[in-house]
């Protein structure tokens, strides 16, 4: 079965077959497709979609394309439940940092398998990776015994889970094929259902700074999500959450780890990253029977962070994949060198930010990638964005850009005063949470 046929059907509109599907899945692990041929059907795939079956054929088979993880087995005397939460990415979006030791401290077991930054979003990944000697490559030994001993692991995918997604991903990042709802939805239930997840909950985010930028395209991935899920066994609903500005107040590796550990010690919890984060982390609690309603379930996560309970069990991830032994306190992560504001140019009120673009400013900043492969730099970002709805005057700091020379700051401080609008009134800001999609929605 040659590549280029293969190709060539999906170019031309028609269904791929279980057995064109998994030979393309094969010649990802094994090298027979090149990167070409990979670029060329993931842009077929973009241009011409998939069906539910096609998606779902290419989900279970990057699924089994390595390990999969059986929880149960692996650890001694656990019954907790095995839970995780992904988002569909978007700029400053740290919720996952915050999330998977809170639930951990509920008393779930959090295997959290993430990625990297895609295009113009950040990746959980390369957050981590800013604290030094912080290890996201793992065994599933010492990813067990770091589960057995803190609840929660964010680790990325070994060579042994989902190694078909890990070549595949790559590749979209830097062929413009991010934005496709079959590929989206393979990439992160495979990397799901191999590290033996058995309740997920999706945040799809919708807006300018999210792969979804209409409320029709964010819904028609979220259904593909628990639909394809489903019929995969994995439980899974989709919170659709709104990326029309920065979530939270920074964009940047080694910036948004500083805010997570802020908000993770009661320092300063900005009021949108915690609605959504309350959200998500109750609809899993109630997933895994850990609470009765979602009443409770938030009542029991707003405990565990107000008592430093999640705090706690971060501190304990970290050091024991290599991090900071006292994160909390001395988290030593890496400082731009320069660090300059970026001045309102007159006074009014903030209106629309172009959010897409803000991320592809941390990306020119060496926050992000062009290239498959390519080091980032953990310092570089923004901080400080100010939120829609604020009112500002002439000189006033709309963000803080942190760069590695002076000649890329003032390259992205005007990147960043392109990427905004003002208007003269006060403004209706949407709420953070847009509403849930889950089969039993749809089937009623």
């Amino acid at each position: 079965m040659l590549p280029q046929e293969v190709i060539r059907l999906k170019r031309d509109g028609h269904r791929l077959s279980r057995a064109q599907i998994e030979e393309f899945v094969h010649g990802l692990c094994d090298g027979r497709w090149s990167d070409p041929q990979v670029a060329a059907l993931a842009m077929a795939v973009v241009w011409r979609g998939m069906d539910q079956e096609e998606t779902a054929d290419l989900t279970r088979s990057m699924t089994y394309s390595g390990q999969v993880l059986q929880w149960q087995r692996l650890l001694v005397d656990s019954h907790a439940p095995v839970l995780d939460k992904h988002s569909t990415g978007g700029v400053g979006d740290k919720v996952s940092l915050i999330l998977a030791p809170a639930l951990a401290a509920c008393g779930a077991l959090v295997p959290m398998v993430s990625g990297r930054g895609l295009g113009h979003t950040g990746g959980t990944l390369d957050k981590l990776e800013a604290l030094p000697g912080y290890t996201c490559e793992v065994d599933v030994a010492r990813l067990s015994g770091v589960l057995q001993r803190c609840g929660c692991a964010i680790v990325g995918a070994n060579d042994a889970l989902a190694p078909a997604d890990r070549r595949l991903y790559a590749l979209r990042d830097v062929t413009a094929t991010v934005e496709s709802i079959p590929l989206i939805t393979a990439s992160i239930l495979s990397k799901k259902l191999a590290g033996g997840v058995r309740g997920l909950v999706m945040d799809v985010k919708v807006g300018s700074g999210a792969v979804t930028a209409d409320m029709a395209q964010a819904q028609g991935l979220a259904r593909s999500l628990v639909e394809v899920a489903a019929v995969c066994g994995l439980p899974t609903r989709a919170l659709l959450t709104d990326m029309n500005e920065v979530l939270g107040h920074s964009a940047g590796n080694a910036l948004e780890v500083q805010e997570s550990l802020e908000f993770l010690t009661g320092h300063h919890r900005d009021a949108r990253l915690l609605d959504i984060t309350l959200h998500l982390g109750a609809a899993l609690l109630v997933l895994g029977g850990l609470a009765a309603d979602e009443a409770a379930a938030t009542a029991a996560l707003q405990r565990v962070l107000d008592q430093g309970e999640a705090a706690e069990r971060f501190a304990h991830m970290v050091a024991a994949l290599g991090g900071p032994r006292d994160v909390l306190h001395q988290a030593n992560l890496p400082q731009a060198p320069v660090c300059v504001p970026v001045p309102a140019p007159r006074a009014g009120t903030v209106h629309t930010w172009d959010v897409r673009a803000l991320g592809l400013t941390v990306v020119s900043l060496g926050g992000g990638r062009s290239r498959p492969g390519q080091r980032i730099d953990p310092r570089v970002g923004l901080r400080d964005v100010v939120g829609r709805g604020a009112v500002v005057s002439a000189g006033d700091p709309l963000a803080w850009v942190h760069s590695a020379d002076e000649s890329g700051a003032q390259a992205a401080v005007r990147s960043v005063l392109d990427a905004v609008t003002f208007a003269e009134h006060p403004i209706e800001v949407v709420p953070p949470v847009l509403g849930w999609v889950s089969r039993e929605d749809r089937q009623a």
